[in-house]
């Protein structure tokens, strides 16, 4: 029976909350295999000057395990 595993993870851009995301699962992939899923469970932002310098996007990523 295949088991999978989560792991959080959170991704940083100057563009975009969804590229904060794109961020985040691009460098998971890098060392994770079989993605299955991704959830999103909060963005937040650093802000300097009175404008977003950064946005922040907290998944989680789900993968299968291998035996």
């Amino acid at each position: 029976m295949p088991v999978i595993k989560t792991i959080d993870v959170v991704g940083v851009s100057t563009e975009s909350w969804s590229d904060a995301a794109k961020q985040a699962l691009a460098e998971a992939a890098k060392t994770i295999r079989h993605i299955e899923r991704m959830d999103i469970l909060g963005t937040s932002a650093i802000v300097r000057d009175g404008k977003i310098a950064e946005y922040h996007t907290h998944v989680q990523i789900a993968f299968r395990l291998e035996r």
